[in-house]
Formats: C-alpha cells, sequence, structure tokens
C-alpha cells in the first residue's frame, strides 16, 4: 500500500488503486477519506481499512475531489456505515442529490467518441446513489485543526477541488492524470484552459507531490514543465 508522510507527521494511505485511486488521511485522531472509487471497489477499500487496523466508523470526514461516477460511487454509502461528513463543492450539489453527474468532454479524438458514448448511456451505467452533501466549498475552505486546506481547481469537471496536506502534498482528482510516464494531461476535461489554471493555482502552493485520482504520483517539476508548455501554446493561439 502506497504510503506518503509530511514533514508534521500526517499519513497519507493509498487504499483504492487500479481504476480510480482513492486515499486516507490520518491526522492523530482524525480520520478523512478522499474519493471512494466505484462500487466494485468498495470491498477492497474496506479490507484495505482493516490491513490498517481502522474501523469504518473512525472515519470523520469524506472530500470528494469531483463526482464522476468513479470518485463517488460509494459516497452513500460509506456515510450510512460511517456518518462521517461529506465535503464537495458546491458547484456539483445538484448532480448528488439526482445521483449523476454528466461525463467529462475528451480531450484527444478517441475520448471524445468516448465521452459522447458514455453520455448516451447515462446514469444507468454511469449514475450513483443520490447523497446530500454536508459541507459545500465555493472557493476554499481551511480545516486548521488537521493541517489541511481544500481549493477550487475546476478545468476538468466544473466542482473539481483538490485537498493540500500540510502544504507538502495535494490530493488532486482528475485536475491531473499520473498514467502517462511524461505528461499529466487528463483524456478528459470540461475546460482545458480553466484546468490549466488550476495547474497554475497548484504550483502556488508549496507542494511537492501531488497524488492523482487515476495513476502514480507526480512530482512538482514535471507539472511545472507541462504548466509551462500548454500555458505556452494558450498564449501562441491567442
Amino acid at each position: 500500500m502506497n504510503h506518503w508522510k509530511t514533514k508534521n507527521g500526517i499519513e497519507i494511505f493509498q487504499v483504492l488503486n487500479r481504476r480510480s485511486n482513492s486515499y486516507l488521511i490520518c491526522s492523530e485522531d482524525k480520520k478523512i477519506f478522499v474519493d471512494t472509487g466505484r462500487e466494485s471497489a468498495l470491498g477492497r477499500l474496506w479490507n484495505n481499512m482493516g490491513v490498517l487496523n481502522l474501523e469504518p466508523e473512525s472515519i470523520d470526514f469524506l472530500i470528494l475531489t469531483h463526482t464522476h461516477y468513479d470518485h463517488c460511487q460509494n459516497a452513500a454509502t460509506i456515510k450510512s456505515h460511517t456518518n462521517c461528513k461529506i465535503v464537495m463543492s458546491e458547484k456539483e450539489a445538484k448532480y448528488v442529490e439526482n445521483g449523476f453527474t454528466p461525463l467529462p468532454r475528451g480531450t484527444f479524438p478517441i475520448t471524445r467518441i468516448i465521452s459522447n458514448l458514455g453520455t448516451w448511456i447515462g446514469p444507468k451505467k454511469f449514475g450513483y446513489k443520490p447523497f446530500i452533501p454536508d459541507v459545500q466549498v465555493t472557493d476554499e475552505l481551511d480545516l486548521r485543526e488537521f493541517n489541511i486546506s481544500i481549493i477550487s481547481t475546476g478545468g476538468h469537471s466544473k466542482g473539481s477541488i483538490s485537498v493540500i496536506v500540510d502544504n507538502e502534498i495535494a490530493i488532486v482528482g482528475d485536475a491531473m492524470f499520473g498514467v502517462f510516464k511524461k505528461s499529466v494531461f487528463p483524456p478528459f476535461a470540461d475546460n482545458v484552459n480553466e484546468m490549466i489554471n488550476s495547474w497554475g493555482r497548484l504550483l502556488k502552493t508549496d507542494c511537492h507531490t501531488f497524488l492523482p485520482g487515476h495513476g502514480k504520483q507526480i512530482k512538482r517539476e514535471l507539472l511545472q514543465r507541462e504548466y509551462d508548455i500548454y500555458l505556452q501554446k494558450n498564449l501562441q493561439k491567442k
């Protein structure tokens, strides 16, 4: 199980990988889930908590980086088992009440086809149990007792947010992908320009490591290089 630790002793465990990632932040006696994975991964998530000698009831918060099905399909179930507080962007609150968030646009020709097909299939395949968020983030939210802040990093979806842990490690959802060796550019994003601006916002933090919703950790140097490249491309278009 991948594991990170900040200078102040906050620990982050990757409790799900494969199709999508889920993380558990452990700060003293507080436990915070970030994203839930798909419904089929719930058993693995509980098993990995057991490996850490943790009970579901120990979870205090569930933070959703965004509400596409592969990141929140277990939110309602986790809420019912743990009574944790669900934290997410206010921009996607209306979606979760209905149990379906529109799929993002493809950023490449093949992913545009996939996105259009997914949109046509709709909630039957890509829906989830509706739920009501307890805390809705507008632009920023400080959880100072945990040395955690949440910032808006829209682009992949309009309500995407990132979790800044100890100003060292950021859990970023699909704001970037860790699947490709030399690129962080996601195959899906509703607004590419906004997403690139969100990279810049993340780079304004002191974070050196970025944990994505898919793939492996991303180092600051790679994100900085990608940001500079795509920022220049956008300037050339203007």
